[in-house]
């Protein structure tokens, strides 16, 4: 009898956005056309409330992702057993339809860093990922994806390149891939190489998920400019080139819309959500457009 294998995510193929509470009464009002939501897994870990009301009635109507930030996947000094527990009681509660942690580290010592940290590319980083990315995939019953980082540096104590990583952990785990197209632009123009040879080289058809954000060019070195994740400002241009390039490599893929600060009115988020929907889905925009 044949195996069957769970899919990396039941996201509908459509373009969705992050769940603000600053947009929830306007959400509610319009009911609008959102293919998805997503929400950061370490702002629901508490035991009810007005977040986990506003989480439900989302819950209810639309379809959901539950991106993770703390859970510190390149951790060495192993997962944190009760913070795993508390993710996991969330995502039993909500069933959601894809979960999703990052390749960085943050905890170190029982302390916890705001920032996502970046790991060395070699065999002791993917012997302990893929470690973390079974027990994780255990406990919750389900794949999960993991999402590619941006770059501001390399490491001299990597041996692999950050596709190579990937692969071998995909192939390891049985896990699917985020691809963040903002962190792979970001990432590109800060170590100096081909975003697009990059995505050709990663397993397209593992890939469950992509990301759009705005970033920040910090060039206070006019001659060698830093590019920052920030996530508080428009998606660029060439990000939406490199996403359109993209999806004609991968395929159609759910994309996230992601806006964490200086958050902007809801027309506006709504407005990037629809450019995303259009280069995602062309027939469906060609066909609305013409009904």
């Amino acid at each position: 009898m044949p195996v069957t294998t769970p899919p990396i995510t039941r996201l509908p193929q459509r373009a969705g956005v992050c769940f603000k509470h600053q947009h929830y009464d306007g959400i509610v009002q319009d009911q609008p056309d959102v293919g998805w939501f997503e929400v950061h897994a370490e702002n629901y870990l508490g035991a009810g409330g007005k977040p986990f009301q506003m989480l439900s009635w989302i819950r209810e109507r639309y379809a959901l992702s539950i991106h993770g930030v703390g859970l510190s996947i390149g951790s060495h000094n192993g997962l944190d057993a009760n913070h795993l527990a508390r993710v996991a009681a969330l995502v039993e509660r909500f069933e959601p339809h894809s979960f999703s942690e990052h390749l960085a580290w943050s905890t170190h010592d029982n302390r916890f860093y705001s920032d996502l940290l970046p790991v060395p590319y070699n065999r002791e980083t993917e012997d302990t990922v893929c470690a973390h990315i079974n027990q994780v995939q255990d406990t919750l019953k389900r794949p999960m994806l993991l999402e590619n980082p941006s770059n501001y540096l390399s490491l001299n104590t990597s041996t692999l390149s950050e596709a190579e990583l990937l692969n071998n952990i995909v192939r390891r785990t049985g896990c699917g891939l985020l691809l963040d197209v903002n962190n792979v632009y970001i990432s590109a123009r800060n170590i100096g190489y081909s975003a697009e040879d990059y995505i050709r080289s990663l397993p397209t058809d593992r890939i469950g998920e992509m990301h759009l954000a705005g970033h920040l060019v910090d060039d206070a070195d006019p001659a060698d400019p830093l590019l920052i994740d920030t996530h508080d400002r428009a998606v660029c241009d060439d990000v939406w080139a490199l996403y359109a390039f993209a999806l004609e490599t991968c395929g159609a893929t759910p994309t996230l819309i992601e806006w964490d600060s200086n958050l902007p009115e809801w027309a506006e988020l709504a407005a990037d959500m629809q450019r995303a929907e259009s280069l995602l889905n062309p027939s469906e925009t060609v066909r609305c457009a013409n009904a």
